[in-house]
């Protein structure tokens, strides 16, 4: 069973090797202390929500603070390639239980999206509490799946800034009911694309068999609109911007689902499971 998992600043963990010793205070503290009572002599990780764990061993334990030796110091890298979601505002906290969701299942950012048809709107603070509120959401999913790297939470977006990520992408997919094509194949296509640039890029004579791993430019950016649907003009600016519209299966997905199963399609077929 793996251990559970608690978040520090990064500047509090860099510095330790094995052997140190380390007290964490503050709200983790107290949650690691009181709520998940752990004592002396159980493991527990230690994370800095950047890649950084540390595995470590509980020394003593207050109301206020924990206190752990470290055992073991492990640098894990991004997975490749990054996977983005831009999610859509949803009635009901749908579009929290779609972030929650595919955090879990191994998101690495997600930026919220005032589309045309989202029923719910953030004006004035609720742009700042908004975001604030899902990165709560994105923390406390990354700490129930053991997580070393939390996923960054961008600011609210409109049209224009979809686009600007769909730019920046290696692989932009509207998940959308009316695409011809399924997310696996062209993950598929766009994979294999991929790998046929990097193995061209390899001297001849340090060429290997089979596929070579997908770069880690650009990364896969998945969109998903809200309960009412996109309206053709986010289509198109989005088409227009770069982005493939791409087709989940036979039915209809909830807001709610159908990032968190675009995820699990493109972890396969990319690689990254």
């Amino acid at each position: 069973m793996s251990n559970p998992v608690f978040y520090a600043a990064p500047g509090d963990l860099a510095p330790l090797t094995p052997g140190d010793s380390f007290t964490l205070g503050g709200a983790e503290g107290r949650h690691a202390a009181t709520v998940k009572r752990l004592a002396a002599g159980e493991p527990v990780d230690m994370c800095d929500g950047a890649g950084l764990r540390l595995v470590c061993t509980v020394t003593g334990a207050d109301k206020s603070s924990l206190t752990v030796e470290v055992r073991e110091v492990l640098h894990e890298p991004a997975a490749v390639p990054a996977f983005t979601l831009v999610q859509a505002l949803a009635k009901g906290d749908r579009d929290e239980l779609a972030v929650e969701t595919a955090t879990e299942l191994g998101i690495d950012a997600v930026f919220p999206w005032q589309a045309e048809r989202s029923i719910v709107r953030w004006k004035m603070d609720k742009a700042v509490k908004g975001p604030e509120k899902w990165r709560a959401v994105v923390a406390a999913a990354a700490k129930q799946a053991r997580r070393s790297s939390v996923p960054v939470v961008g600011p609210l977006l409109g049209t224009a800034g979809v686009c600007e990520q769909i730019a920046a992408a290696g692989l932009a997919l509207i998940l959308h009911e009316d695409a011809t094509e399924s997310v696996a194949d062209i993950a598929r296509s766009w994979r294999d694309a991929q790998s046929g640039q990097a193995l061209a890029g390899t001297a001849a004579g340090e060429a290997t068999a089979g596929n070579a791993p997908v770069p880690a430019a650009g990364g896969v950016l998945m969109i998903v609109g809200p309960e009412g649907g996109m309206s053709a003009a986010e289509v198109a600016a989005f088409t227009d911007a770069g982005a493939r519209t791409a087709l989940l299966g036979r039915h209809v997905l909830r807001s709610s689902t159908a990032g968190p199963a675009a995820v699990v399609l493109l972890s396969q077929e990319l690689g990254r499971w």
